[in-house]
């Protein structure tokens, strides 16, 4: 595609578009090269990145959803899922359109899988009305999540400055594949992160249900937030037939105990028919049980099972005497049992939490603008 002179000043002219962060010029002229994300596109002229939000103006890069946001709503932090993480606060999350990734089983795929050139649009935000509307509904913090944050990392940036200098923490959840230049350059305006690996970090899976190259790269991310600092909590979606293989989790478990830390929360989702994906049914609750006790059994202190309401491993225990100290129905803290300075009741010993309990979250989603 070549943009014409009336395109490209009508397009310039627009408030969601900027000129993007994290990329160069390529040694062939007039491209550019991306380094937001793993992927690290190569662009020509009028030409999109894979995520479709990136576009070669003339040599440059320019982000097309800047504040341009397609849903914001009012959610618990155990939603992200964070559970060691200023439990039962809330959040305001946002989202724009478009995604690295190509994930068949994608729930958000109307906004993730959608692009500006086919009509979808959103709210025009500033950085300081996304803060202002989280302080309004006295929320403790703000996340980007629903598509991939990376795309829209111009505005995350924006928003994180100034959620940092209004007293807000900054949480995102994201699929691994910012590079750790993107992660260095975010640095410590980023206080929490939900990685989400999907299929047990499966290449095969990736590449075949996601169009995906290479999840490694996800590892190394997760070295990069590690040094930085970040509150890392990492999620696996568990989907039969495709992605459900023990040694997959076996591997990601052991990786984290020796990377991480083995306190570290892992999530083991339950994955539901969606999307281009809906030829199998829902995770066994028996496949999340044993995959969970392999996790477990591999070091791990902390493993949850998420989307199956009511299920034991919702809670959290003490890693030194099993008592339950925090109780939980779906996304909502039912009992808090643990003392000042996040210690067990029972042995006092110190768990692996950050922050202080917020105790005022509604569990359950409010959309804030439609």
């Amino acid at each position: 595609m070549v943009l014409g002179m009336s395109l490209r000043v009508d397009l310039l002219r627009k408030p969601h578009v900027k000129e993007a962060r994290l990329w160069k010029p390529s040694s062939r002229s007039g491209w550019v090269e991306c380094i937001l994300c793993h992927r690290r596109c190569l662009i020509a002229p009028g030409k999109y990145g894979v995520c479709g939000v990136r576009l070669n103006i003339d040599g440059k890069l320019y982000t097309l959803v800047y504040g341009l946001l397609t849903a914001v709503n009012l959610d618990p932090i155990e939603k992200k899922p964070l559970m060691h993480f200023y439990p039962a606060s809330s959040v305001v999350s946002i989202s724009t359109v478009g995604c690295n990734f190509f994930c068949k089983f994608c729930q958000n795929w109307e906004i993730s899988q959608s692009r500006l050139e086919r009509g979808l649009a959103g709210v025009q935000f500033t950085a300081e009305r996304v803060v202002e509307l989280a302080l309004a509904y006295e929320a403790q913090g703000i996340t980007y999540t629903y598509n991939e944050p990376t795309i829209f990392y111009e505005f995350l940036e924006d928003t994180a400055r100034q959620a940092h200098k209004r007293g807000l923490f900054n949480t995102m959840v994201t699929n691994g594949y910012m590079t750790p230049e993107a992660v260095d350059e975010l640095g410590n305006l980023m206080d929490a992160v939900t990685v989400d690996f999907k299929g047990g970090g499966s290449r095969e899976f990736y590449d075949k249900i996601m169009n995906v190259r290479d999840p490694d790269l996800i590892y190394e991310t997760l070295i990069a937030m590690k040094d930085k600092g970040w509150w890392i909590e990492v999620t696996n979606l568990v989907v039969p037939k495709y992605g459900d293989d023990e040694e997959h989790i076996r591997k990601i478990a052991r990786w984290i105990v020796e990377n991480l830390n083995p306190e570290t929360p892992f999530h083991l989702l339950r994955f539901h028919p969606d999307y281009k994906l809906t030829d199998i049914p829902w995770t066994p609750i028996q496949t999340l049980e044993k995959l969970a006790k392999i996790a477990i059994n591999e070091g791990l202190k902390h493993v949850y099972i998420g989307n199956v309401p009511g299920h034991p491993l919702e809670h959290t225990y003490c890693p030194n005497c099993g008592y339950k100290v925090i109780e939980r129905y779906g996304f909502t803290i039912t009992d808090y049992k643990l003392k000042e300075d996040n210690r067990c009741p029972k042995c006092g010993y110190k768990l692996n939490i950050k922050g202080h309990y917020i105790g005022r979250s509604t569990g359950y989603p409010i959309p804030l603008i439609w």
